[in-house]
């Protein structure tokens, strides 16, 4: 639900104006249904001059007429005005007492629910500056004791599209030292490969130097064999 621009104001007017019950006009306005009875009753309020929403344009008679005549239904804005707290956000301009007063209970929320968050994210989130995050964090804050931790969603001071980018900025980076190792070892590889036909061609050569060295042998061998025939000739000419 987005309340309107000036919700007392405008809760002023309803209860003079309308039979709206107190808690639809608490709903519309997220103000406390106490609050609106006060106002009702003169408790409260009572310099505020009432402000329509039907001449800012973000209600019609008919949808008042509705919820006047069922106490169980709703007042919902006009499309144009239902982004109202969007519109603001974007400008950074206008914020309606409502998010002023509820930026502490936001960023708390988000120091609960998103630890990871950065001070400058959380800043550029709500709207808000890094000593007032410390003191909320470290527990410092001079409004501590009434800070609850309400969705920064819900009260329209972000968007889940800019939470999800904000923690998406805030994961830590992939390191690339990794594919730089890994870049380097692949020439080890191939000069490994080069290395590997250097140690086999002297073996080869070694091969074909011993190649004569074996037919020098088996030239040796008949002049063996022709030495072991003169042996029996020197034995008969002993002998004569």
């Amino acid at each position: 639900m987005t309340a309107p621009l000036m919700p007392r104001a405008t809760a002023v007017w309803l209860v003079e104006n309308t039979t709206l019950t107190f808690r639809q006009i608490s709903v519309f306005c997220e103000l406390h249904e106490l609050e609106i009875q006060a106002i009702a009753d003169g408790d409260v309020s009572g310099n505020i001059r009432g402000l329509s929403p039907i001449d800012n344009g973000q209600l019609t008679m008919e949808e008042i007429r509705r919820c006047e005549a069922d106490n169980k239904a709703n007042l919902q804005m006009n499309v144009m005005e239902r982004n109202v707290k969007a519109r603001n956000l974007k400008a950074k301009k206008v914020l309606s007492p409502s998010q002023r007063q509820d930026k502490p209970n936001a960023i708390a929320w988000l120091i609960k629910n998103y630890p990871e968050l950065k001070d400058s994210q959380i800043c550029k989130l709500i709207g808000t500056t890094k000593p007032t995050i410390e003191a909320i964090r470290n527990g410092t804050h001079k409004d501590i004791a009434n800070i609850r931790p309400k969705n920064a969603v819900t009260i329209g001071l972000c968007s889940e599209q800019d939470i999800e980018k904000a923690l998406l900025a805030a994961q830590p980076k992939p390191e690339k030292p990794a594919k730089v190792k890994k870049a380097k070892k692949a020439p080890a590889k191939k000069a490994v490969a080069k290395k590997a036909p250097t140690k086999k061609a002297p073996a080869k050569k070694v091969a074909a130097k011993k190649a004569p060295a074996k037919k020098a042998a088996a030239k040796k061998a008949p002049a063996k064999k022709a030495a072991a025939k003169k042996a029996p000739a020197k034995k008969a000419a002993a002998k004569k």
